[in-house]
């Protein structure tokens, strides 16, 4: 029997469980609306969002993994690839393309076309400073970091501000070395 490869993002997607869209849509409303009425500051529910995003950041990237047999990438810009066209697919759906590499290839741009967390969605000029989806730039620092990955995240563009597109800007801050808790030799 010949190895499993890895699977692509609409093949992983085609099998997974899903909830409704709108339902997903309309709860994630809701828990920004609350954090915002519990916090009362803007700048709050960012880093707020942020923690969220990226607790469940060190959660899915075991499904993830699990799920679509995805082998260990080479670098960083091969991970990159990977979160955009198979993690934003088998998530949410969507893929993602990669841009804006510097010449280190160290930092680059997720850019989503379409965003299922924004449908339904008008920020009031009370939350102009509000990073609606912030909770998506979390969950993504937080898988890098279990897969030994420092990285910066924040956004560069977002349709609910009158931009083109959602752009994430990834930082990579430093590889962190494997540590592994025992020596097998001992």
């Amino acid at each position: 029997m010949p190895p499993v490869g890895p699977r692509s993002g609409d093949a992983i997607f085609a099998n997974v469980e899903r909830v409704n869209a709108e339902l997903f849509t309309l709860t994630y409303g809701a828990i920004v609306r609350q954090l915002l009425t519990d916090l009362e500051e803007v700048e709050e529910v960012n880093k707020q969002l942020d923690q969220m995003g990226y607790n469940i950041g060190i959660r899915l990237i075991d499904e993830f993994l699990a799920k679509s047999n995805v082998s260990r990438c080479v670098d960083f810009k091969e991970t990159a690839e990977v979160i955009a066209k198979i993690g934003f697919k088998m998530f949410l759906g969507v893929t993602a393309s990669v841009t804006n590499w510097d010449a280190d290839g160290t930092c680059c741009s997720i850019v989503l076309e379409d965003n299922p967390l924004v449908d339904f969605v008008e920020l009031p000029d009370t939350c102009q400073g509000l990073y609606y989806c912030n909770i998506l730039s979390g969950v993504v620092r937080g898988a890098l970091e279990m897969v030994s990955m420092k990285t910066e995240i924040s956004w560069i563009r977002d349709m609910l501000r009158g931009d083109d597109a959602f752009e994430l800007q990834v930082k990579l801050l430093k590889q962190v070395p494997e540590e592994y808790p025992y020596k097998d030799d001992e």
